[in-house]
């Protein structure tokens, strides 16, 4: 290679980087919305070439109906989980006395109790002043969901109209042997339905299942209280028990003490045992994963990708450990 041909490389190179990274940081705000189609692209792939190569239906008229289908079958009902919560939460800027009276009832009670005075006069003032911009921060969340999701759409809609040929030209760029290649595809397949089937079942499952148990010990706001009970079932370690035990704790300080340790030993016994016994069943049926590559992979996902980075953490860490493996086989195992 002559030295201007070399120059003409690696100049290249450098504009597909400096390019690549101005386009990385543009479209941050816009990955929930393309992490969620490639999601969605994966679950509905096979429906796809179903429908494209074997019925021959018209490729944009299948990319039609499997959109739709996804709006349907996804979104709508996503939609419905976040209308719930912003019904739940208007009183942040409606009425902030609402909100904190419970935390006030709770207070006196302690301090009746105790003597300790967990409210201040100064704590209490901040946390009220803190209200607005919570509420501000929450419709900003909402705005930010309602654009990615018009992303998803549109994003998805023309991956499945690309189908094959977007991912054998994606196949094409990757680094990799034929063999390597179709691990890493099947690993991300594998990974990406379990987590993206598994965790929406697990949480609709665990809020359901809680609210039984909430409605039985006649635990406040239970239709709430089921909704946060299923959304924490997907936090690593603490899980569900992030807002059962608050609930429990609050129904012995207003003096509900049988209903609260009803609440405690239903809440261990079943519910968070619940989580345990579904998460082995949907890994075992799906995807092999060790349990502590999914903990620490929704941690890192999460900070990374947000709400979706508990499908693509757990990718990311799985991948990380394919690539060592990989590097281990083909170099460090063929020279010894």
């Amino acid at each position: 290679m002559s030295t201007k041909e070399q120059y003409w490389k690696y100049s290249l190179i450098t504009i597909i980087i400096g390019l690549g990274i101005i386009l990385a940081r543009q479209i941050t705000p816009f990955l929930g919305g393309l992490l969620g189609a490639l999601t969605i692209y994966i679950l509905v792939r096979r429906q796809m070439i179903y429908l494209s190569e074997k019925r021959k239906v018209k490729r944009s008229i299948a990319a039609t109906v499997i959109t739709a289908e996804a709006i349907l079958c996804f979104l709508v009902p996503l939609a419905l989980v976040v209308w719930l919560a912003v019904v739940n939460l208007q009183n942040i800027n409606l009425d902030p006395q609402a909100v904190i009276a419970p935390f006030e009832e709770a207070a006196s009670i302690i301090k009746a109790r105790t003597g300790y005075n967990i409210l201040s006069g100064n704590s209490l003032s901040f946390f009220i002043s803190s209200l607005p911009r919570i509420g501000q921060t929450l419709m900003g969340g909402i705005s930010s969901f309602i654009v990615n999701m018009f992303v998803l759409v549109f994003v998805l809609y023309f991956m499945l109209i690309g189908g094959k040929k977007m991912e054998q030209y994606v196949n094409e760029l990757l680094p990799f042997n034929e063999t390597n290649t179709q691990e890493i595809v099947h690993e991300i397949n594998m990974i990406v339905r379990s987590n993206a089937i598994g965790i929406p079942l697990l949480a609709v499952i665990q809020g359901g299942v809680a609210m039984l148990g909430y409605w039985i010990f006649d635990a406040p706001n239970i239709l709430f209280s089921g909704f946060l009970t299923g959304f924490a079932s997907i936090i690593p370690m603490a899980g569900t028990a992030l807002v059962w035990i608050p609930i429990a704790i609050y129904m012995a300080l207003i003096g509900n003490w049988f209903q609260a340790i009803g609440l405690v030993i239903f809440g261990s016994l079943v519910i968070s045992q619940l989580d345990n016994l579904i998460r082995f069943v949907i890994q075992k049926k799906m995807a092999d994963i060790h349990p502590l590559i999914t903990v620490f992979g929704v941690v890192i996902g999460l900070s990374l990708f947000g709400f979706m980075g508990v499908i693509f953490g757990p990718l990311l860490l799985s991948l990380f450990f394919l690539f060592v493996n990989m590097f281990k086989k083909g170099y460090l195992d063929g020279a010894k």
